[in-house]
């Protein structure tokens, strides 16, 4: 082993302001992810983005264009000393709280992590961890590729199905375009398939069990049941084993009251922090999925920093026939039920990722070759 200090390691360089850019397709990271995309590049290859102000064990890996706002730096590795993904992962093990140097907001100076102590191994064995974790981070970000894709899928058919009314006729043909009978709504300003209704959402709303939320500075207090919170960055935000704060509905909606987002669930999960809402429909003609779907059709409600569920209790929504509402769900299923496998994989590889990483860097474990 070898010890540095972090200076020896790596340079650190400040993020800078991005709305004097345009749209792009390059990510803009902030402490919290990615923030939005912009047309320029405050670096091109691999580095480290590590939190200035605001959530200290936001560490970050990127590989690629990408650009840093303020409130992160973005730090260029040695590569004759280091390995950039395994001094990643190093630095992610770290405690840095400790380090604080802000007096309201959790800060970091550029002095601090260059003055943090890191212990080396030969170069070709830090690629050998990093190889190791990353393999499992492949795999992980490998299902979520699937899962959108799945989504995308179910998203296309509802589309084609219920705003275009294309959904197949009794004769198996797309039904608007072959001259399937149309009737004019004035709830809704337009014309939907006879036999289809119009109902406001505040109709439609079943009830579920109460349960208290997880506070924020309790997530990942535990393994066992993913906790989802109204982040519009993550799907799930941490884990509890807190057994009274679980709800275990067969499917459900949450939506963030402050973030305007909805996220589609069907396991068992407790609620994150103040502001999640859960929907589920008492109609058995728009069953709880096809009732996501129609939220996310929506039109975006911006109410600023507000409690957007009121505004959303009082939207329009199509309630079709129950036949097209089963043929509908008969086919996204499958899919619904890869995409919760999937959930629960990367649950499994996880936790063996985060079980594995101290101990390979502490040298409990070692690769043999």
């Amino acid at each position: 082993m070898n010890n540095y200090k972090l200076r020896e390691l790596l340079t650190i360089h400040n993020g800078r302001d991005y709305r004097q850019l345009h749209k792009g397709k390059i990510p803009v990271y902030g402490t919290g992810g990615i923030m939005t995309h912009v047309d320029s590049a405050i670096y091109n290859g691999e580095a480290i983005l590590l939190p200035r102000k605001g959530t200290l064990d936001n560490i970050l890996y990127v590989s690629g264009e990408f650009w840093t706002v303020d409130t992160m730096y973005w730090a260029v590795t040695n590569p004759k000393l280091v390995n950039t993904k395994y001094l990643f992962y190093y630095l992610s093990l770290l405690d840095l709280s400790s380090k604080d140097t802000g007096s309201a907001l959790p800060s970091m100076t550029q002095d601090t992590y260059y003055s943090l102590d890191i212990e080396l191994p030969s170069l070709a064995y830090q690629e050998k961890i990093a190889n190791a974790i990353s393999n499992i981070d492949s795999k992980i970000a490998n299902n979520n590729a699937i899962s959108k894709e799945l989504e995308a899928m179910a998203k296309t058919i509802y589309d084609y199905w219920f705003l275009q009314f294309e959904f197949p006729d009794k004769d198996g043909k797309p039904y608007k375009s072959n001259g399937g009978k149309m009737i004019w709504n004035d709830q809704f300003k337009q014309e939907i398939p006879e036999g289809w209704e119009v109902a406001v959402i505040n109709n439609i709303l079943g009830k579920y069990p109460k349960t208290k939320t997880v506070e924020s500075k309790n997530y990942n207090q535990g393994t066992k049941y993913p906790i989802i919170d109204q982040s519009k960055d993550s799907y799930i935000c941490g884990y509890t084993n807190d057994e009274e704060k679980v709800l275990k509905l067969s499917n459900a909606i949450v939506f963030g009251d402050h973030s305007n987002k909805s996220k589609y669930v069907n396991f068992p999960f407790a609620r994150g922090a103040d502001g999640t809402q859960i929907i589920s429909s008492n109609n058995l003609r728009l069953p709880n999925y096809l009732l996501y779907q129609e939220i996310i059709s929506l039109p975006e409600i911006e109410k600023g920093y507000s409690r957007h569920f009121k505004f959303l209790k009082m939207q329009n929504i199509i309630i079709p026939s129950l036949n097209i509402s089963k043929k509908y769900m008969d086919l996204v299923d499958d899919m619904l039920n890869k995409q919760k496998q999937i959930i629960l994989e990367n649950k499994q590889l996880k936790s063996l990722r985060d079980f594995l990483l101290p101990l390979l860097m502490n040298g409990q474990v070692t690769i043999e070759g």
